[in-house]
């Protein structure tokens, strides 16, 4: 006698359906399917594949050292630290998903997995912008301006991307100049960039944190015929020059009240301090893997 191998197997599952016994898919080999994706670019921290739907892409973090001005020294010789993707995985996540709450357009649609995002594909300016809240690194050695020395007001600035000329700042003249962007695309960038570092601000000072400065990548989409700008990229300690202010008020062994100064362990540090990274998780010297 014949068997009907699929109808057993379609009333095996509908009977472990009407149990209420959840049916799993058979899994593929993740190795396997990441090779067969198309890769649509490569940078230092993190690799952008092709998304499973038009419009869209995954972006995967790495490990590896970030190259900018606001990204803390990491691991021997700037290779990178164990586990820094997964972490800045769930801190672009908190922050990016933060920012869309209150209605500040990103690229960011959901994170798939430890290291993976799904984000809205758009057309990457060339132009970062960085928002300085106080005197640090750069501006300090330009201007002679102490660091930790607040700004009379946020400062906005435009750095031009590309590495082999090390990144230079440029004017709005030259970004309207050569075609990069138009006056009012220059005037969005800044109302965004600056309701970032409001969000941003008060996020980092309710932990304790004090936001320096930080550097963003702007994007266009289209909806239609309608244009509009959002945050892509990613909104981590890469790119976010983060100070310590626990503890301040407390003096040491010596009587001496601690300075500001960067935040130590900044990837773990900061992650634990908002909840992206578990309570019980010990404290080291390299992040954490979280699931």
């Amino acid at each position: 006698m014949a068997l009907n191998l699929a109808a057993g197997r379609r009333f095996h599952y509908d009977a472990r359906r009407r149990a209420g016994v959840q049916y799993l898919p058979p899994q593929r080999d993740s190795g396997k399917f990441m090779a067969r994706r198309k890769k649509v670019y490569e940078g230092k921290a993190k690799i952008l594949y092709e998304g499973p739907e038009p419009g869209t892409l995954i972006q995967y973090f790495k490990d590896d050292a970030a190259q900018s001005e606001q990204a803390p020294a990491q691991g021997a010789e700037g290779k990178g630290l164990e586990g820094k993707g997964v972490l800045n995985n769930r801190l672009s996540e908190f922050f990016m998903a933060g920012l869309n709450a209150i209605g500040v357009p990103t690229h960011f649609m959901r994170r798939l997995n430890m290291r993976e995002q799904l984000v809205r594909m758009a057309e990457i300016l060339p132009v970062d912008v960085v928002v300085r809240n106080f005197a640090a690194g750069d501006i300090s050695q330009r201007l002679g301006i102490p660091e930790g020395t607040a700004l009379p007001r946020p400062i906005v600035e435009y750095y031009y991307k590309d590495e082999k000329l090390g990144s230079p700042m440029v004017a709005e003249e030259h970004i309207v100049a050569f075609g990069w962007a138009n006056q009012q695309d220059l005037d969005d960038m800044v109302a965004l960039a600056l309701r970032v570092n409001d969000f941003l601000s008060g996020v980092m000072l309710g932990v304790g944190v004090r936001l320096m400065d930080f550097r963003i990548e702007v994007g266009r989409i289209w909806e239609g015929d309608y244009m509009r700008l959002i945050v892509a990229d990613e909104i981590s300690p890469d790119n976010c020059r983060l100070w310590d202010l626990r503890g301040l008020e407390t003096p040491d062994r010596e009587g001496q009240v601690r300075e500001p100064g960067p935040l130590n362990d900044v990837y773990t540090e900061l992650a634990r301090r908002l909840g992206v990274l578990p309570s019980n998780v010990t404290h080291t010297t390299k992040p954490t893997l979280i699931n």
